[in-house]
């Protein structure tokens, strides 16, 4: 092992036995000849992580992820191969899972704490700041089993992330509460992160995994397809769910319509200058009339910040060609009107003189909150289009270049 890791495994790998009929199970037990297959659920998996750094897991449902997160949390062990812990562990795979639904939520703190090893003494002086962080103060007395899914959650997850650990492992729990609470428990872990808290970061959300994560795993069947810089290994694995998809055109989003769990929603997102294909030609994609790509954009929010729209444009089935976003580039939507405390806000985005070559394309929309931390919505492959380039040279875009005499040396 590297002595400076907190994460090792070295060809780690996970094996079930299939048995042909449960009569099988029985010989085996016994010792008796049985038909059996091995069905290796995770298979030859080696990484490394140093203390501070954040680990993306990717893959299609299916390929190991689940697997993995449970051999780091120790609920299961590897078949094969070696893997080491070092420090306090916390993993946040099934949020609410140990709780006992007839105890309200401050005796659930108790029972369940104890079995992430928080003592009694230390909960009793960590209780006040889990029920804060929570927003349960007036329900903490009441059984769980009165929760909704939401309360659940944030309960779980204020008291797993209590003490801050030396290893975080985190799958897709926090895909299920408000987005009011999503945004606070991503700060949450970012500020782990930045505390020096090693991150095994296990999502679909491809946008946070970009975010948060230095490097990237991609598992594909059980086996490592894929490990490196984030930007690398998401640009191979985006492709491959690209081609897993045959839809060309996204249906329309419904109208939006905000709730307590849904703060913000994009409400509109258009393209200037697109005209139907014409009668004659093969593809039945709208034409986009250029030199200019302008989108206008509008959002429908509950809250008075600000959100942040984001744009992606890609090759329809190919690769990325750009993204773009109003809170890395320290831009703002215009606020236009105020509706029974919801606030619509609007933007226009413009590529000048769009430097591509033809071809098919599609947008993706995003709406973030005000740092960029939480999608609040995302409209993927919303809009397709034909762009034909005045130029004929092939190749994906056009960029700035200049013809000039070379330099004399002499």
């Amino acid at each position: 092992m590297n002595a400076s890791a907190v994460l090792d495994l070295r060809s780690v790998g996970k094996r079930y036995r299939a048995y042909a009929r449960p009569v099988d199970r029985l010989k085996h037990l016994l010792g008796l000849q049985h038909r059996a297959a091995d069905h290796w659920a995770l298979k030859d998996v080696s990484f490394s992580l140093q203390r501070g750094q954040c680990l993306g897991v990717v893959g299609d449902n299916g390929a190991g992820k689940s697997t993995l997160l449970k051999l780091l949390a120790g609920t299961l062990q590897p078949s094969h191969g070696q893997l080491t812990r070092v420090g306090r562990l916390t993993a946040i795979l099934e949020l609410g899972a140990g709780f006992h639904p007839e105890f309200t939520g401050r005796e659930n703190l108790l029972y369940a704490g104890s079995f992430i090893g928080i003592s009694q003494t230390e909960m009793l002086q960590l209780a006040s700041s889990i029920i804060a962080f929570a927003e349960l103060q007036e329900a903490i007395d009441r059984p769980v089993k009165t929760y909704s899914s939401g309360m659940v959650v944030r309960l779980a997850f204020a008291l797993v992330t209590a003490v801050p650990p030396d290893v975080l492992i985190i799958d897709e729990a926090l895909a299920v509460g408000d987005q009011h609470f999503q945004k606070k428990c991503v700060q949450r872990i970012e500020e782990f992160r930045l505390a020096g808290c090693t991150v095994l970061f296990c999502s679909h959300s491809l946008y946070h995994v970009r975010q948060l994560c230095d490097s990237v795993l991609w598992l594909h069947q059980g086996q490592v397809r894929g490990y490196g810089a984030t930007d690398a290994v998401l640009a191979s694995y985006e492709s491959h769910v690209r081609s897993q998809d045959p839809t060309d055109v996204a249906t329309k989003p419904q109208i939006a319509v905000l709730s307590a769990d849904r703060r913000a929603s994009l409400l509109a997102a258009e393209v200037q200058n697109l005209r139907p294909s014409a009668a004659n030609t093969s593809s039945q994609l709208p034409v986009l009339l250029g030199p200019d790509l302008t989108v206008n954009l509008q959002a429908l929010s509950a809250d008075a910040e600000p959100p942040s729209f984001g744009v992606m444009l890609e090759q329809l089935h190919g690769v990325g060609v750009t993204s773009v976003a109003m809170h890395a580039e320290g831009a703002k939507p215009c606020r236009m009107a105020d509706d029974a405390g919801q606030i619509s806000w609007q933007t226009m985005l413009t590529f000048d003189q769009l430097p591509l070559h033809s071809g098919h394309y599609v947008l993706s929309f995003y709406l973030f909150d005000a740092r960029g931390l939480v999608v609040l919505d995302e409209w993927k492959n919303h809009i397709t289009f034909d762009w034909v380039s005045p130029s004929l040279t092939p190749g994906l875009v056009k960029l700035p270049h200049r013809w000039h005499a070379p330099v004399s040396t002499t």
